[in-house]
């Protein structure tokens, strides 16, 4: 299941500070697994319920980067949208996000330069309530005037 907000593009121009956008997604084993083909990342914690069992976790986990990149998602698809350029990225894992967990994944512009359309937001993720993820991404955002 995906709940999100319109996709699309907001122009430098266009966008303000404190604009949020978010998405909500159901983490599924499909998900995690194909993460897993996709990245080559087949660590058991993730794949294998007895090993996780007797892991820090007490079961399987999402991969920490399946869950960041629902932030590169809201932010690649809605604020600032299609045209983007990630910059930079900080994360900060908080909790596990583990297989049928909805994940609402959140952006709010905290600092902008319009000259060089260069946007910093505040990023989080959380599973009922609990933050999970935290962190911060600069990208530069498309402009409505030509270069």
């Amino acid at each position: 299941m995906l709940d999100n907000m319109p996709r699309g593009t907001i122009c430098i121009e266009d966008i303000e500070i404190g604009m949020t956008r978010h998405l909500r997604k159901i983490v599924t084993d499909m998900d995690i697994e194909m993460f897993a083909q996709v990245s080559t990342d087949h660590n058991p914690v993730h794949l294998d319920d007895d090993y996780a069992r007797e892991t820090i976790f007490e079961g399987r986990i999402a991969h920490g980067m399946l869950t960041a990149g629902l932030i590169s998602a809201v932010i690649g698809e809605q604020l600032p949208g299609h045209g983007t350029i990630y910059l930079g990225q900080s994360l900060k894992f908080l909790g596990p996000v583990r297989p049928g967990d909805m994940v609402l994944a959140e952006v709010t512009v905290t600092e902008m330069d319009i000259a060089k359309r260069r946007v910093k937001m505040d990023c989080r993720c959380s599973v009922h309530g609990k933050p999970v993820l935290v962190g911060e991404a600069t990208v530069l955002a498309p402009s409505a005037k030509l270069d």
